[in-house]
């Protein structure tokens, strides 16, 4: 943005207290919490210069500051099920004007309930306030559907005549609010304590991306519509042609549990979808290395199956991946490594496709381009050569 485009603040209501989905806005969907989905759209959005998240809750303020918000404590009086959302908006601006002389031209207030919610979303309804020199404005689907409304008498059209049939071309769209995103003029905000005022535009958005999590059954329909988009959305990163891909074994290529029987010996747990996973990169001559710190000869053993190289014993991760690719004359920029753990962050940080399992350790996700809806030793790494193929196929 340039110096004279305005501030715009997105703020993010996220109490602790959800009656239909106990802890709902913490709840893991597809691979993240469910906060998590909306804070990630924000700070991709070319509109928004900050994002905020209002909350009186511990664990969404840890998981909202790892995902990069920043936090705004609500106060108990307006935490509870009654309290508007317009009241924690007032209420982060008022703080934030108080304790840090912060006045953003545009507030965008986002749900945290509204996963599929995109960057684009909220760029156009950001985009329509200002190129329409509107007041406030709101994401919205095309809406075609017949209402009706009952009463003794019996039912009767709300938004048609029932004794006119039109067909969807003939009839004026209507819009649906998606409950995802709204703009507003601060000042104007501040002063009508209201969402809506003055002059309000809508801009139109995909109708899945107003699904809204309310119920269980929600976060199922939600897990397919985010995995099939982040599928195609994190096949572009990766590079095409691959140069290697680079592994740790624990956490990785197993669940990160260790068996231990009566002799003290340890053993592991592994995938076969993994190793079908490997053999199909192996097949399009993808050289592959797993590197672990750990020192059971198991390591060494998986690798050998897989034949895939293998550095184990190893507590510097970082010079001796710089130096196998080297060795094979490989572009740390066409490398993918995969990791779960703060001591892969090095050589995260040192490739052009860093990946993350599911379950990897909070500070772990934010290093990767790439975070899989699937944990470690439970097809994690199957779910990446998948995508692979997939990329290298185009």
């Amino acid at each position: 943005m340039s110096q004279t485009d305005p501030t715009c603040l997105a703020i993010i209501p996220a109490r602790g207290g959800s009656k239909g989905v106990p802890r709902k806005n913490v709840r893991p969907l597809a691979g993240r919490p469910l906060i998590a989905w909306t804070i990630a759209a924000a700070r991709e959005a070319k509109s928004i210069t900050r994002v905020v998240v209002s909350t009186d809750d511990r664990e969404i303020a840890q998981v909202a500051q790892s995902c990069g918000a920043d936090i705004v404590w609500r106060p108990a009086e307006i935490s509870g099920d009654t309290a508007s959302s317009e009241s924690a908006l007032s209420h982060a601006l008022d703080h934030l004007a108080a304790s840090e002389d912060y006045h953003p031209d545009i507030v965008a207030f986002l749900q945290c309930t509204t996963p599929l919610t995109t960057a684009d979303d909220i760029d156009g309804t950001v985009g329509r306030l200002l190129r329409e020199g509107a007041d406030s404005a709101l994401s919205a689907t095309r809406f075609f559907h017949f209402l009706w409304r009952t009463d003794d008498t019996g039912a009767a059209g709300i938004n048609h005549d029932k004794r006119i049939r039109q067909r969807r071309q003939e009839r004026q769209p209507e819009f649906l609010e998606s409950g995802a995103v709204y703009a507003m003029r601060t000042p104007g905000f501040l002063e009508s304590k209201h969402r809506f005022f003055g002059k309000t535009v809508v801009h139109e958005v995909p109708a899945t991306h107003a699904l809204e999590i309310d119920e269980p059954d929600d976060f199922v329909a939600a897990e397919l519509f985010l995995r099939r988009r982040e599928r195609a959305r994190y096949r572009e990163f990766i590079p095409n042609p691959v140069g290697a891909l680079v592994m740790d074994f624990d956490g990785v290529l197993t669940d990160d549990a260790v068996l231990v029987n009566e002799d003290g010996k340890e053993s592991v747990r592994c995938t076969r979808s993994d190793g079908h996973g490997l053999a199909r990169l192996r097949q399009l001559r993808i050289p592959m290395l797993v590197i672990s710190k750990e020192t059971n000869p198991v390591v060494g053993a998986r690798c050998r199956k897989l034949r895939v190289d293998c550095i184990q014993a190893c507590d510097d991760k970082l010079p001796a991946m710089t130096h196998w690719l080297a060795e094979r004359s490989i572009s740390p920029a066409r490398t993918i490594y995969v990791g779960n753990d703060v001591n892969d962050l090095p050589c995260l940080r040192a490739v052009g496709c860093p990946v993350a399992v599911a379950d990897a350790h909070d500070s772990v996700k934010p290093a990767a381009r790439i975070v899989l809806s699937r944990n470690g030793g439970q097809g994690g790494v199957r779910e990446l050569c998948d995508m692979i193929v997939e990329r290298m196929a185009k």
